[in-house]
């Protein structure tokens, strides 16, 4: 349990450095007197530094392995929050800034793998599915990140104290959650004997992507990544500029969307216990493609956040039981989660910026049938999520 508690722990703790910095973009680029442009660079190297902490995940974790990794790159990410508040408001430094993003995403990428493979082994002994209550209180994190954010701007508290205050926080949090994992040997049970070279076992953990089950997995977690993260960026200006509605009614529509999809996290477990992860995950498409399509098309107001709502219970489950699946086989969980958290992640950080340019041309709305397409994709994709029979090596 306590092992548990502490993953639950590394998971908020995640989400909370992330909408720490995310809060207080507006305050960091009035500080360091930039545009939108260079406020799209730092976003950038932030993105670039996490897929790039994500591919390392698994070379680290088979040399340190769990404790000495998460440890480590919790004070890594938690140090670049830091110097990001120096950045902004100490010398003012835009390079310096984005070293604290690259900082940041580097631990946070590399982190975030290693926390799913702790918590799909935790799954697997408890029996039951948890993943989707793991990425739950990622959500949570996230929502109370944003929140101190809020209230440290109408405190008049300054990105120094706030990030610092929250680097600290981390650093303690991380302390005392690793305390809690279990001492294992550096490398993945199954997968090489403790005496073999480190060479050796870190080429056995890559072969993951030679598999054609990782990339059927990776559509799964895309189409379904793709609609979080269109979500996060597009949904409120669509309810805007594509539906007519206020700019509080914008927020009104992220809000309902990310409940909808929290809310789904919380509960989805006991779901798919009952009915199995490939029929959710099918489920779960339909009703993503459903609600992004009544969300496009909707005539009013209320059926536009009709279609939030479905839009963001279809998009819960995709990216927890992708990790699930891909690491159903325990010999090789870290290379497959690994391979398959790339590919999500890509579809999360560059999607975006993507459809943003298409949509110069075709208008918003229109640009998200892009997505209503990647789910219905994702959906098709959804029995490679089947689980493993313990002679299925792939």
């Amino acid at each position: 349990m306590r092992w548990r508690i502490a993953i639950f722990a590394v998971f908020a703790v995640t989400g909370l450095a992330l909408a720490t910095w995310a809060s207080r973009m507006p305050a960091i680029k009035a500080a360091l007197g930039i545009d939108n442009s260079h406020v799209g660079a730092m976003l950038a190297a932030a993105g670039i530094a996490s897929i790039v902490g994500l591919s390392l995940a698994t070379p680290v974790l088979a040399r340190f392995g769990a404790r000495r990794s998460m440890l480590t790159l919790m004070l890594a990410y938690a140090a670049g929050v830091a110097v990001i508040g120096v950045g902004t408001e100490v010398l003012a430094s835009y390079p310096l800034v984005i070293a604290g993003l690259v900082l940041f995403g580097l631990g946070s990428g590399c982190t975030d793998v290693i926390m799913n493979v702790e918590a799909t082994e935790i799954e697997q002994l408890a029996g039951k599915t948890l993943m989707p209550l793991f990425h739950a209180f990622f959500s949570l994190g996230t929502v109370l990140g944003a929140g101190a954010g809020i209230l440290a701007v109408s405190w008049g508290v300054g990105v120094l104290g706030h990030a610092v205050a929250v680097a600290v926080a981390i650093a303690v949090i991380a302390v005392l959650a690793i305390a809690n994992v279990p001492r294992r040997q550096a490398v993945e049970p199954g997968t090489a004997e403790p005496g073999t070279a480190w060479r050796d076992r870190l080429r056995v953990s890559l072969s993951a992507w030679a598999e054609p089950r990782t990339y059927l997995i990776g559509v799964v977690m895309l189409g379904m990544s793709f609609a979080e993260g269109a979500a996060n960026d597009w949904l409120a200006l669509g309810v805007v500029e594509g539906h007519g509605g206020e700019e509080t009614l914008g927020a009104v529509g992220l809000t309902v969307f990310s409940v909808a999809m929290t809310t789904m996290r919380v509960l989805g477990g006991p779901l798919v216990d009952r009915f199995g992860r490939v029929a959710m995950l099918r489920l779960l498409a339909v009703s993503a493609a459903g609600g992004l399509t009544l969300f496009i098309l909707a005539p009013t107001l209320p059926l536009v956040l009709l279609g939030a709502a479905l839009w963001g219970v279809g998009a819960s489950l995709g990216f927890p039981l992708g990790m699930s699946a891909a690491a159903d086989d325990p010999a090789r969980a870290a290379a497959r989660v690994s391979a398959a958290a790339t590919i999500g992640y890509v579809a999360f950080l560059a999607g975006p910026p993507v459809l943003g340019a298409i949509s110069e041309t075709i208008g918003l709305l229109n640009t998200l049938w892009i997505i209503v397409g990647l789910t219905v994709a994702s959906g098709l994709a959804s029995g490679a999520a089947r689980p493993l029979r313990p002679a299925d090596p792939s």
